[in-house]
């Protein structure tokens, strides 16, 4: 991180004399050294200028104080080390400062000589938590293709796509059911390119609101709207010169959808509430387990930036098309629950390893993760039997293989076992349920509200006032008549 001729240094501080001292000091030191008065145009140069190594910054300035300085150098990149200098009196907000990540501190008035060891500290503590997370990264780089555990073709030829796209800045859409691995190939691609030492950053966008996410995605000014008490940088600048994984990329309503293409064409933004303009340089990497071509015929998703983000599709088969992954992958998790669990000599019986070829894997990878999880907690020997694994009914009633029985069937019955069947199997944790059936919670929470399904534990949430979201809208929680 530290570049040839010195350390890039920024210095504020409101005091005209000791700022023009210190950044004498500090380029005689043969450090790069931009300075500033206040506290505001401190946080400008953290969000326009490219990262600093070391930040000495005043706790007290006019526009901003030194604690929105720490913060906003940390947010843009946690290899920046802060010293804060503090006059005599104020020694308990130094010490609250290094609580909030500061990693050192002088007291005024300030003795040149010290300040210059002090920095020459903060410099060395910057460059070790660069080479470390140089070397993490790169070991993660090495070991990716590893991780994801797998023989059968249709894998491997998913796989080797990743490996392929990865060195270059073209976007990403990985496509597959829920549970089949998607986040894992997307840090798969960002591990093995020329950006695996910056952010990997992780946006799920079904997981909020159309405003909230609009505020993760490209921050917000104070006062953008009720309760933005503070500026917010968002997900777009945090990732700058790194990756930005936007999962669930089909759940976005279509004005975040327009405002993802500009960054994609453009490279450029606004926070919500402001009017500068920023820039990004950003790789971005999506997924989702919707059909965006059909999602496209009906209106619900933009043609052009869906080409934008499939300049390279990955598509991740589901494990029931691999059948052969099964028990590699079952092993596998074995050795990693066995370490995790204390049980590291659990094996699995020929019985056991039968029962799980033979099993359809609607939740894919992430079910028989439960599933193996479950059977070792249950399993009292040695060895998982057939009896120790618990697995979700094969599908719902009416004709054999999907077929129309003679009697026929309800499909709104139908659907309703299958939103049943998938809140039991989650313990009816609707998120986790959410991401079985491969909706997004939202939807899950209004189809629950129009089926009428309830359940104690929602009940008591809502009670509780714990904040959680337990009552699905719509739900009737004072009669348990509808309970499965």
């Amino acid at each position: 991180m530290i570049a040839p001729g010195g350390a890039r240094v920024l210095v504020s501080e409101d005091n005209d004399a000791l700022r023009r001292g210190v950044v004498l000091a500090l380029t005689e030191a043969g450090h790069r050294v931009d300075a500033v008065a206040r506290g505001d145009a401190a946080l400008t140069q953290l969000r326009d200028a490219a990262p600093y190594d070391v930040v000495l910054t005043d706790l007290r300035l006019p526009g901003a104080d030194g604690m929105a300085i720490l913060r906003a150098a940390r947010e843009r990149d946690a290899r920046t080390a802060i010293v804060v200098m503090t006059a005599f009196g104020t020694v308990e907000a130094a010490v609250e400062a290094m609580r909030e990540g500061a990693f050192d501190f002088v007291q005024k008035p300030l003795e040149l000589d010290a300040l210059e060891l002090r920095v020459a500290r903060a410099v060395e503590h910057a460059r070790l938590v660069g080479e470390v997370r140089d070397l993490r990264a790169e070991r993660a780089a090495r070991n990716a293709p590893e991780r994801i555990v797998g023989c059968s073709p249709a894998l491997r030829a998913a796989v080797d796509l990743a490996t392929r796209a990865a060195p270059s800045r073209a976007t990403v859409l990985i496509t597959g059911e829920t549970g089949t691995g998607k986040e894992l190939v997307a840090g798969l691609i960002h591990g093995l390119s020329p950006r695996a030492q910056r952010a990997f950053v992780k946006v799920n966008c079904a997981a909020l609101p159309e405003t909230l996410l609009e505020s993760e995605l490209f921050g917000h000014e104070r006062g953008a709207f009720t309760g933005a008490d503070r500026v917010r940088v968002g997900r777009f600048e945090q990732a700058d010169g790194g990756t930005l994984f936007l999962d669930e990329v089909g759940d976005m309503s279509p004005a975040t959808q327009a405002k993802v293409l500009r960054v994609l064409q453009e490279r450029e933004f606004q926070r919500l509430g402001g009017v500068q303009t920023l820039r990004s340089d950003v790789r971005i990497v999506t997924a989702t387990n919707q059909d965006l071509e059909t999602a496209i015929a009906e209106g619900r998703f933009r043609e052009d930036l869906y080409f934008r983000l499939n300049v390279i599709g990955v598509r991740l088969p589901p494990l029931r098309e691999r059948p052969e992954d099964v028990a590699p992958l079952a092993e596998h998790l074995i050795g990693e629950f066995g370490r995790e669990l204390g049980r590291p000599r659990l094996g699995f019986t020929r019985a056991a390893l039968e029962k799980l070829a033979g099993h359809a894997w609607p939740g894919n990878v992430r079910e028989l993760r439960n599933a193996v999880e479950r059977a070792m907690l249950m399993a009292e020997g040695d060895w998982i039997g057939p009896d120790d694994l618990v697995l979700a009914p094969a599908a719902p009633r009416g004709g054999a293989g999907g077929e129309l029985g003679p009697e026929g069937f309800s499909l709104a019955d139908m659907e309703r076992e299958v939103v049943l069947a998938a809140l039991r199997r989650s313990g009816f944790v609707q998120k986790a349920a959410a991401e079985l059936l491969g909706v997004s919670r939202r939807k899950l929470n209004y189809m629950i509200g129009r089926m009428g399904i309830t359940h104690p534990s929602w009940r008591r949430h809502r009670t509780a006032g714990d904040g959680t979201g337990g009552e699905p809208a719509g739900a009737s929680l004072d009669s348990a008549s509808d309970l499965p």
